[in-house]
């Protein structure tokens, strides 16, 4: 589906308001610095996805967009951003790099991490959310191309800026087969600029299927908390059977409800340890990690750990306080 806003349709006093909430919503939660003059500030685009894929295409008049320290705690699944210039120039800083960008240059940057976009004569760009888990491109990789420039003079990145022109452009008369079909070629593509960027031939040629098993498992960590995380949504988010799902886990030795259980109690132990966190009570943390039931959580708590949540918070306590 597809959403499209522009602020001539929309009195001044709210445009503001009404583009930060349709930009937190949909896209990703960053603050805006608008034209002073509220009767000025213009903004038009369109919000679609591709599968995994969120594409923003924007025209507007803000000169500043900030992911602030504060925000990037949000519930957000840890996603990286491909920034495509339009026209106009601009620039994206983050992780201590500047990368400024003309017509048809590309940059990533890491919804984790605080990151300034600088447009000084507005906004005219594609924007590209993808989670970092359909990449598979490992940590230490991700933090040395943000913020770095992919210009046309790279042929892959020519190739990809040519690529993700077109899909932008023609995605809102798509139907939904069609998304289907573009959505891994898009990933792959990406995952080929960056990685041939740093001279990454491995990573470049690795396809996404060899590594179905690591997206799996990182997307099972984003959506930990979330109750219904059943095998078939997880097969769903990844174009495979229910069974080709178990197939995969268990070449690495993984029972879906084993692991499921593990690193929920494991979450659940960290943070009834947190001193700050003694009014929340153990069956908030409990339901919060995915456990529906308090005396079915207790049970399995002290099967993982020998002690009872209670006994745990209790001994965290101890330890915080010191010898008396």
């Amino acid at each position: 589906m597809s959403i499209t806003f522009d602020t001539t349709r929309i009195p001044p006093s709210d445009r503001a308001e009404v583009i930060r909430d349709v930009i937190w919503g949909r896209v990703v939660r960053v603050d805006i610095r608008h034209h002073p003059r509220q009767e000025l500030i213009s903004a038009v685009g369109t919000i679609s996805d591709v599968g995994a894929l969120n594409i923003c295409s924007v025209r507007s008049n803000a000169t500043v967009v900030r992911r602030t320290p504060s925000l990037v705690r949000d519930d957000l699944e840890p996603s990286l951003f491909l920034g495509l210039q339009v026209s106009g120039s601009s620039m994206v800083v983050q992780g201590g790099r500047e990368a400024v960008l003309r017509p048809g240059d590309l940059a990533v940057y890491d919804t984790t991490e605080p990151y300034t976009l600088v447009n000084e004569s507005g906004i005219h760009q594609h924007y590209f959310r993808i989670p970092r888990r359909e990449l598979a491109l490992p940590p230490a990789v991700l933090s040395k191309v943000t913020a770095v420039r992919l210009g046309r003079d790279h042929p892959v990145a020519d190739l990809a800026s040519t690529y993700f022109t077109r899909l932008a452009e023609t995605r809102p008369g798509m139907d939904p087969q069609q998304t289907e079909a573009v959505e891994r070629p898009s990933v792959e593509l990406l995952r080929a600029a960056l990685a041939t960027r740093l001279g990454e031939s491995r990573l470049a040629q690795e396809s996404l299927e060899s590594t179905l098993q690591y997206r799996i498992t990182e997307y099972m960590r984003a959506h930990l908390a979330e109750h219904d995380l059943t095998a078939a949504r997880i097969a769903r988010a990844h174009h495979i059977s229910v069974r080709y799902l178990y197939t995969i886990l268990a070449r690495s030795g993984i029972t879906l409800g084993d692991w499921l259980r593990a690193n929920r109690l494991e979450q659940c132990r960290k943070e009834l340890a947190r001193p700050g966190n003694r009014s929340v009570t153990i069956a908030a943390v409990a339901h919060r990690w995915g456990f529906t039931s308090a005396s079915h959580f207790s049970r399995v708590f002290k099967e993982a750990y020998g002690v009872s949540p209670r006994e745990w918070r209790q001994s965290t306590d101890r330890r915080a306080l010191g010898p008396g």
